[in-house]
């Protein structure tokens, strides 16, 4: 049997989507269901359902053979895995952002207090151009924390931009355009190498068709 992990919200219903179109499909409502384990009809594949930031651990310590999760948080988590496929949904930005019309000043302010859910490709960014960084770990409403004056910027994911926008945010860069990735244990990709590549052809078939719809 595969295991699989599926990511808890916004990308679950089209992950739920291609598997079905797979013909991978459950006998229960899988997003109304309290229950996070579910055996597909055909017998050869299972699903856990767990937060989107840890699908990535639980495939590289071999908890499920493979997962679906955004390009962020499997970059984010540094996991050493297989990424055999990126998929056609959950695209969005991962990017900076900071009140609208706000500049910060280099001389005023040395080090830019930056809160965000993903500090190491927020470390990289800064890095990479020199800036000083404080960061500020946040879970969630993380356009808040300019508006309290918590930190100057924040990196967080973006969709449509509504929600910048109605909290007087804009965009400064984007560091990262992110989507839907195939993730596949180290260990299963050679011990399961038959049944991981069947999976990996047949999602790469529904994925293209429907994207192309």
């Amino acid at each position: 049997m595969l295991v699989i992990a599926l990511a808890k919200g916004r990308l679950l219903d089209k992950s739920l989507e291609l598997l079905a179109s797979a013909d991978i499909r459950f006998s229960e409502d899988v997003v109304t269901s309290r229950k996070l384990i579910f055996d597909a009809q055909d017998g050869k594949h299972r699903i856990v359902l767990v937060k989107p930031a840890d699908v990535p651990t639980y495939v590289e310590y071999g908890a499920a053979d493979a997962g679906i999760a955004g390009l962020d948080v499997v970059l984010e988590s540094r996991s050493d895995l297989v990424q055999p496929l990126a998929l056609h949904f959950g695209r969005c930005k991962l990017a900076v952002a900071a009140p609208a019309g706000v500049s910060l000043s280099a001389s005023e302010n040395p080090t830019v207090r930056v809160a965000t859910k993903y500090p190491h490709l927020t470390m990289e960014y800064f890095n990479a151009r020199g800036i000083p960084v404080e960061m500020i770990y946040l879970a969630g409403s993380i356009e808040l924390a300019p508006l309290l004056g918590l930190a100057d910027r924040i990196v967080d994911l973006v969709e449509s931009g509504r929600t910048l926008k109605e909290n007087g945010l804009e965009i400064v860069e984007v560091i990262l355009e992110s989507s839907a990735r195939l993730v596949v244990n180290r260990a299963s990709y050679q011990t399961k190498r038959a049944e991981v590549l069947k999976f990996v052809r047949v999602l790469n078939q529904v994925s293209s068709c429907a994207s192309s719809t």
